[in-house]
């Protein structure tokens, strides 16, 4: 089994830097990979990537280092478990509510007896029926993490009982939501953004996890590490290619060209 690169460095206390990809094309994975990025964000919350192109994203960066940190939607456990048989080392569970679903989502996502998950060796994980059956359950619940998401006021009143549930890696903030549901769309600045990094933090520090979140600048990832998180989402292959055409915009509009966007 592949080992996770995120859990060897967050075991040494190291930081990790996780891009997300929107695009679906394996090359973009590819080069990710090769980059020695450590993460990458496959998001099937909100895109339309299905199942059988997951795979061959998946496939396509183990040519490099980086893991694979997929997220369902909310409540998708056979597909989460089925993310991490194509070779997932992680998944991102969104918009948890509470301890009793972080359990849940351990449940689907490990094996005996931590959790419920079902067997099936002959998928890129194992990989392909290579790996005798118990050092392969072992190998799966070692190297495979679970990180949970608390994106609304109540659950992050929740944090200590979610991070103390055996088996929940990282607590995550998803900050875009939470500002929505809290009534301050954007505002990553504001103080009750703050308060609830500040209550994860806490969490995950007396349950002996690491937390994260999403960060916009580097200097909001200078602040996280700061408040010791340690589990950083940085950068998109998207706003890249926004930025670079922006870029080339700005340097040939002076020479003349023209754009209409």
């Amino acid at each position: 089994m592949r080992p996770s690169r995120i859990k060897a460095k967050l075991a040494r206390n190291e930081p990790v830097l996780v891009s997300a990809l929107h695009m679906v094309d394996p090359s973009i994975y590819e080069l990710v990979s090769l980059r020695g990025i450590d993460g990458i964000w496959l998001d099937m919350e909100h895109h339309a990537t299905s199942l059988e192109k997951a795979n061959e994203l998946m496939r396509a960066a183990r040519v490099g280092v980086s893991d694979i940190i997929a997220r369902p939607a909310k409540g998708e456990f056979m597909r989460m478990s089925r993310m991490l048989e194509a070779g997932a080392q992680g998944i991102m569970y969104p918009r948890c509510d509470d301890a009793k679903e972080a359990a849940e989502v351990v449940r689907w996502a490990k094996f005996a007896p931590l959790g419920e998950r079902g067997i099936d060796t002959a998928n890129p994980d194992n990989p392909y029926c290579s790996m005798p059956l118990e050092e392969y359950l072992q190998e799966a619940n070692r190297q495979t993490f679970v990180v949970i998401q608390l994106e609304q006021a109540h659950a992050v009143e929740q944090a200590d009982a979610i991070a103390a549930v055996e088996g929940v890696d990282l607590l995550m903030l998803g900050p875009g939501d939470f500002s929505i549901l809290s009534g301050i769309p954007g505002q990553m600045d504001h103080a009750l953004i703050r308060e609830a990094k500040e209550k994860i933090a806490a969490a995950a520090k007396k349950a002996g996890i690491h937390w994260g979140s999403t960060c916009g600048t580097v200097q909001d990832i200078s602040d996280m590490l700061e408040m010791g998180a340690r589990f950083i989402c940085h950068g998109c292959d998207l706003l890249m290619v926004i930025k670079g055409f922006e870029q080339l915009q700005h340097d040939c509009s002076p020479l003349g060209f023209t754009f209409d966007a």
